[in-house]
């Protein structure tokens, strides 16, 4: 294909430009060229210098060019393609203006929460258009033709193709955040939809953490002359991310997990499970045991999901369980310390999940748990990211002492989600375990005698 050829030979020469602005170092927004309203917001936000891919891509990116970001998650990437977008809509104001891609649900809301903040003093209204929430109140959203619209690719289709008076034909960007994510979930012929229907000529950003085959041919069917702004070419954790692992056996896992909790109190912790179903066992195993623990998995609806991501997000629980659907993207502030209760099978996700913690320059630790089983898949996770990880120093008698009360706890969660379960069936609803099941039992009861009476 001649014109993936010559787009591959042209991006190539550009890099040199897009490092310029790094040799004077920028200090600022305003020596990136982003206008003075932006500065404030990004002020306001507590955005004081530029990151690393925002130094590189901003001042391309407000040229007017084509820009492929390849840089490591929580390196500032919405902040590198949302300055750029509000700088061209107040330069030419217009309605369905820009499009954001993204793989997950969460990430969308987030983007969005970004565009509304630096966006707040210039009036910008954004839309979130993703699955699991109701059609009709988004297509009456959809009706105002906000300036942003931030949508997993699916729903977005759905819209496109059913919405009535609903069009992307005057679209100006097109963003595809976390690309290689977006690929992965094989969202390939929606996209190749969505690029179908809007116009031509248009500015796109592709950002993504790794560089794939699938994400080199979306470069070659969406963007024109682009330019590479790489600020990680390898897997890389952030330096300031201390990495230790354990070696255990399996069956004592939780009493570990307990242990370790204990040991870092004090601390905010994201715990990464393999299962939905063992994400919420383990939260109502340490709820058991007195730990404010919430739950955050896809069987959970978008409420749920949402209502326990804000509670984690406010700090009113200091332990958020998940499985890999918030391992990207999500930027929660506050993580001090990731834990890989189970280990990922794909080695890749192990960059995301760490990932949450250690952000903007912040100091974090991760801890991966490794059971007799999981031998092989740590050490991919060490050649991928080319080190090897101490062990975190452990009292193993002190573990012992847990056994006991973490068993009792295990026993009343392995209840509890029988009787979950057996609700979900009867009523199905689905219930994020945020009320103690002597409450639930309560109200259980004072139904059954308002029946009776």
């Amino acid at each position: 294909m001649a014109a993936g050829e010559e787009e591959g030979s042209v991006a190539e020469p550009e890099q040199e430009p897009a490092q310029e602005p790094a040799a004077e170092e920028p200090r600022t927004f305003k020596d990136l060229g982003v206008t003075d309203v932006l500065c404030e917001a990004c002020d306001q936000l507590g955005w004081k210098v530029p990151t690393k891919i925002q130094i590189e891509a901003i001042p391309v990116a407000l040229q007017g060019r084509d820009v492929i970001g390849l840089a490591e998650t929580g390196s500032g990437k919405t902040g590198a393609f949302a300055l750029p977008i509000l700088q061209a809509l107040l330069e030419t104001p217009q309605r369905l203006f820009a499009l954001v891609l993204t793989p997950t649900r969460e990430l969308a809301f987030q983007i969005s929460e970004q565009f509304e903040a630096l966006g707040s003093s210039i009036g910008v209204q954004s839309t979130v258009i993703v699955g699991g929430i109701d059609t009709m109140s988004q297509s009456l959203a959809l009706a105002k033709k906000p300036h942003v619209i931030i949508a997993t690719p699916g729903r977005l289709v759905d819209h496109l193709e059913n919405t009535k008076g609903f069009n992307l034909r005057a679209l100006k960007f097109l963003v595809m955040d976390e690309a290689d994510r977006i690929l992965n979930m094989d969202f390939e012929t929606e996209v190749d939809k969505i690029l179908k229907v809007i116009p031509r000529d248009r500015k796109t950003f592709l950002f993504s953490a790794t560089m794939t085959k699938k994400v080199q041919k979306l470069q070659r069917a969406a963007l024109k002359n682009p330019v590479k702004c790489a600020v990680s070419s390898k897997y890389q954790t952030v330096e300031k991310l201390q990495q230790y692992y354990i070696f255990i056996p399996s069956k004592f896992k939780d009493s570990y997990l307990v242990y370790i909790l204990n040991e870092l109190a004090g601390n905010s912790f994201m715990i990464f499970c393999s299962t939905c179903n063992n994400t919420q066992r383990t939260a109502l195993l340490l709820r058991n045991l007195g730990f404010t623990a919430i739950p955050l998995h896809g069987q959970m609806s978008q409420n749920k999901r949402l209502g326990s991501l804000n509670k984690f997000k406010a700090k009113a629980r200091s332990i958020l369980l998940a499985t890999d659907v918030a391992s990207r993207g999500l930027d929660i502030p506050h993580v001090d310390v990731v834990i890989n209760f189970d280990i990922p099978t794909h080695s890749k996700d192990y960059i995301h999940r760490v990932g949450r913690t250690a952000r903007a320059g912040r100091s974090g630790k991760s801890i991966t748990f490794v059971t007799q089983y999981d031998v092989e898949l740590f050490q991919r996770i060490e050649h991928l990211i080319g080190k090897k990880l101490p062990a975190f120093p452990m009292q193993e008698e002190e573990v012992m002492m847990l056994t006991e009360r973490v068993a009792e706890a295990q026993r009343l969660a392995r209840m509890e989600l029988r009787e979950q379960g057996e609700k979900k069936r009867s009523r199905n609803d689905d219930d994020d375990t945020e009320e103690a099941i002597g409450v639930r039992n309560k109200v259980a009861g004072g139904k059954k005698k308002k029946r009776k009476a």
